[in-house]
């Protein structure tokens, strides 16, 4: 296989996942609006590696779904997520300066303590200050760079991303 063709594989939600004896990386973290994400930008950085990326992202999202447990396409996307952080070697959060993410606080509140998680946070971000408390207080270290956000996870999964 050429070196220039991705060695990994990108699952979106909500469709299925299962391991095919690869690792896996869940991207958690800020939606942005724009033709080139945070997470297309990850997942091209990582391309080299023979990993799964678990994203997220949802392109027949719309503003008609209702956030509440009845409504089946929204349970269906949270159950995703919950499930695929839960299934993830890594979890990588990135929090961007211009948007608030508070799913993604909720997601970095709920996985904290599990071993999995990487976070990158930039200067200007609404509650650094809370993120670098608790990353010390648990021995995360907090980086400042989506850059420093793939070398860490690369570091992470180790050798041919295994963890």
């Amino acid at each position: 296989m050429s070196s220039s063709q991705p060695q990994n594989r990108i699952v979106f939600a909500p469709q299925p996942y299962e391991s095919q004896g690869e690792k896996a990386v869940f991207l958690s973290g800020s939606i942005d609006k724009g033709p080139i994400t945070w997470q297309a930008r990850l997942s091209d950085a990582l391309s080299s590696l023979p990993i799964t990326i678990l994203n997220p992202h949802r392109s027949d999202w719309d503003s008609t779904w209702v956030e509440d447990i009845s409504d089946s396409r929204f349970y269906e996307q949270v159950m995703w997520e919950q499930n695929m952080m839960e299934a993830a070697e890594v979890i990588a959060i990135y929090f961007s300066p211009d948007s608030q993410a508070p799913i993604t606080l909720l997601e970095f509140g709920l996985f904290a303590r599990s071993g999995k998680v990487v976070v990158a946070c930039p200067e200007g971000y609404w509650k650094r200050g809370n993120l670098q408390v608790v990353c010390q207080r648990l021995g995360i270290e907090l980086l400042w760079s989506l850059e420093e956000l793939h070398k860490a996870i690369e570091k992470k999964l180790g050798p041919a991303g295994k963890v």
